[in-house]
């Protein structure tokens, strides 16, 4: 019992960052979700449930769905958010992902309707860009199977995928990775927005070869010597930005 009340807690407080980092606010303060792979019931996942505001939910706002996007535990008065089907659908054709982040971040959605291109603009979210970030063409709900399948086809093995006029989905491997992918895919599109304003739709962007670059030099980061720990490596996770916003939130 402790361990699953140790997962749900995280899951809202994962939830409610959405708030802390600005991806979701007033008129979208409800819009969104985080979901998580139960790791004992692999197939099923919590999320949040229809209708509370992000910034104000707590446990108990947490329902349980298996693969096929019903209910299989939560209130009575409880129904699935209306988009569970993207959360089903990524997870049941992916083993590894658990976690799927929906959102409606303002700059993400303003550049799927401008049809702009987003390029890398900045090392926060650079591997986001190892191929282009594919789009779903059309703001409707993904509520039928059909459009999860869809949504899920054009996100193959991407961590990001836009939805037109409506926001964005992001994956991970855990919590963590799932939404500081949408931290950073938002401010990927706010700096594409900035210079889409300063210098047009052909504005200047990072290289694909500056970016592959960049990744390659990531990786070479443990084999340099002054970097080397004397005692342990560092741990990766949790990361600055997730300590920070879960004590803000926490």
């Amino acid at each position: 019992m402790a361990e699953i009340d140790d997962i749900k807690h995280e899951v809202t407080l994962a939830n409610r960052m959405l708030v802390e980092m600005e991806l979701a606010g007033g008129p979208t303060i409800e819009r969104g979700h985080v979901s998580f792979r139960l790791p004992n019931a692999p197939d099923t996942f919590l999320i949040k449930a229809l209708g509370p505001a992000l910034s104000l939910m707590d446990e108990s706002d947490l329902m349980t769905c298996n693969m096929d996007g019903f209910k299989v535990e939560g209130r009575p008065d409880q129904n699935p958010p209306n988009e569970v089907k993207m959360h089903s659908c990524i997870m049941r054709a992916n083993p590894g992902v658990n976690s799927v982040v929906h959102v409606h971040p303002r700059y993400t959605v303003l550049m799927s309707v401008l049809q702009a291109k987003l390029s890398p603009m900045c090392i926060e979210g650079m591997p986001l860009f190892a191929k282009p970030i594919p789009m779903f063409a059309s703001p409707r709900l993904i509520i039928r199977d059909e459009d999860g399948v869809e949504v899920t086809t054009l996100l193959g093995d991407h961590q990001a995928i836009l939805l037109q006029g409506h926001g964005a989905a992001t994956t991970g491997g855990d919590m963590e990775d799932a939404v500081v992918n949408m931290l950073h895919l938002e401010e990927q599109a706010r700096m594409n927005y900035l210079a889409y304003c300063a210098d047009g739709a052909d504005h200047r962007s990072l290289r694909p070869e500056q970016a592959k670059e960049f990744v390659e030099n990531m990786r070479r980061m443990p084999d340099q010597e002054h970097l080397k720990p004397e005692l342990a490596p560092t741990p990766r996770k949790p990361s600055g930005i997730w300590d920070h916003y879960s004590k803000l939130v926490g």
